[in-house]
């Protein structure tokens, strides 16, 4: 059932549920540059033009995104609908880097509920888990995962958050 919304609380969500996130996000050579330098990722294939146009027998023209952006910008842009009332990330898995990501490569996500359960530890929320998939413009995916997280439940936080109890319909 594809879902929009927004802010959702763990009463929301329900297994099945498919998000197209609407925004996207545009890759430029800067968040790929300084997420490689950053984490002091050594490999050419990320910052050396050079290497990735001659060395590679031209294989590709142009640096490769590192995987870890990739997943980090695809993850951001479910966090909207999916991560808004996490308490935090209790987990990725399952990632795959199917397709490369290029400088100026436009990724969008969408997202589907494959589990949601009370917490043991936290009466106040509960686990959600949810498979995050990232596509570029031309519908080619990028990467696939799953995404576990704990989420404030509206009846214990709502009234905190400014929120009424209003939920999905």
């Amino acid at each position: 059932m594809p879902v929009t919304s927004v802010d959702n609380y763990f009463e929301d969500f329900r297994v099945g549920d498919v998000y197209d996130h609407p925004r996207g996000r545009t890759i430029d050579n800067n968040d790929n540059l300084w997420i490689t330098h950053v984490t002091m990722n050594t490999a050419q294939a990320h910052f050396n033009l050079d290497y990735m146009q001659h060395m590679m027998d031209g294989i590709f023209s142009e640096r490769l995104v590192m995987g870890a952006v990739t997943v980090a910008m695809v993850v951001g842009l479910t966090s909207e609908d999916m991560s808004e009332n996490a308490f935090m990330d209790q987990g990725l898995s399952a990632i795959r880097l199917s397709t490369p990501v290029y400088r100026d490569d436009t990724l969008y996500a969408s997202s589907e509920v494959l589990e949601v359960r009370d917490s043991d530890e936290r009466p106040d929320a509960g686990v959600v888990v949810y498979r995050f998939t990232g596509r570029k413009t031309d519908g080619s995916q990028v990467v696939q995962g799953e995404r576990t997280l704990l989420v404030k439940r509206r009846s214990h936080w709502a009234a905190d958050d400014g929120h009424g109890n209003e939920g999905r319909s």
